[in-house]
């Protein structure tokens, strides 16, 4: 399918230190600006399977199906499949421009601002992390300051209703251009680690320096989005791989989020699917763009959220059908 020629461009949305100072460089995400085109070319998750010839496989992300094959240990008898996105759709921020509060200042210097390069965001906060052990910042200040980080309004509400569903009802996954770090320091300390089947998220681990080392999590061909991350990718891949091992697709697929990088993902959702963005922000927009722009090539359906309340009611319309 053909995209649009041009992109759409967001206004930057800032909460004024750290990262998100006007000059800083962002990531895809709701409060950021984002340029992102607008090229639909996917089919739904719940009724098709992994087609890709044996030389497109060759190509898939290593780390993707590695963790993807972990899956086999996992109940086959789901009927839902929820994707979430994590920063300013699990939490009310963004993770990374949260962890510059731990710097001297609250801020970055310039010079290091300077070094970004746009859509590889993730080896900037490579030296992001390396300048914070520099300056003397700890495991336990950056796991102090992630631990503090607010959920987004009726999000731990939304959570509790999908721990209190019946067994067989919903397979949770995480899938973020955050880290590793961040999203288990946050998730252990609300109580919400083992609602998580699966997270699908860049490798951080702390060093013998006590520096935090990121990694990208895979390399994709994807023109949309970063070099680190495709999330398109992983949810197709992972659905591909649970419907091959489940024997049969999921009833319907869901994805929470809230950015530019959540489109992508959202793309791959067929007509039985919903997609949940966060309204206003940058995933709600280009949804609302592609509709205006290519009518029909958005094919799940669309419910904009301001609280995640709004997520739980209409779940519990969708699984009572």
């Amino acid at each position: 399918m053909g995209g649009l020629a041009g992109a759409v461009t967001f206004p930057r949305r800032s909460r004024g230190f750290g990262l998100s100072h006007k000059s800083a460089p962002q990531r895809q995400t709701g409060r950021t600006r984002s340029v992102f085109p607008l090229k639909p070319d996917c089919t739904g998750l719940t009724a098709e399977t992994d087609n890709r010839t044996g030389e497109e496989e060759h190509h898939r992300s290593r780390r993707t199906e590695i963790m993807a094959s972990h899956s086999s240990n996992m109940s086959s008898d789901k009927r839902f499949l929820i994707f979430f996105d994590f920063d300013e759709t699990i939490v009310d921020e963004t993770s990374d421009d949260m962890v510059v509060q731990a710097a001297p200042g609250k801020h970055l210097p310039d010079w290091l601002k300077d070094t970004y390069n746009p859509g590889r965001y993730n080896e900037y906060m490579q030296r992001v992390l390396a300048y914070l052990a520099e300056q003397g910042v700890t495991e336990s200040d950056m796991r102090g300051i992630m631990e503090k980080l607010p959920a987004t309004p009726g999000m731990l509400n939304l959570f509790q209703f999908l721990r209190t569903r019946p067994p067989q009802d919903f397979e949770v996954v995480l899938v973020s251009d955050a880290n590793a770090f961040f999203i288990e320091s946050w998730l252990r300390r609300v109580g919400a680690r083992q609602l998580f089947h699966r997270i699908f998220t860049n490798p951080a681990t702390f060093n013998r320096d006590g520096r935090l080392v990121l990694k990208p999590f895979h390399s994709h061909d994807c023109q949309r989005c970063p070099v680190n991350m495709c999330k398109q990718v992983v949810v197709k891949d992972y659905v591909a791989r649970r419907t091959q091992e489940r024997g049969r697709p999921y009833q319907r697929v869901f994805y929470v989020g809230d950015g530019a990088n959540d489109f992508c993902p959202a793309l791959a959702l067929g007509p039985r699917d919903v997609a949940f963005p966060r309204r206003d922000f940058p995933m709600h927009r280009l949804i609302t763009e592609t509709h205006e722009a290519m009518p029909g090539e958005f094919k799940a359906v669309t419910v904009p959220w301001v609280s995640a309340d709004e997520v739980v009611q209409r779940l519990r319309k969708l699984i009572a059908e």
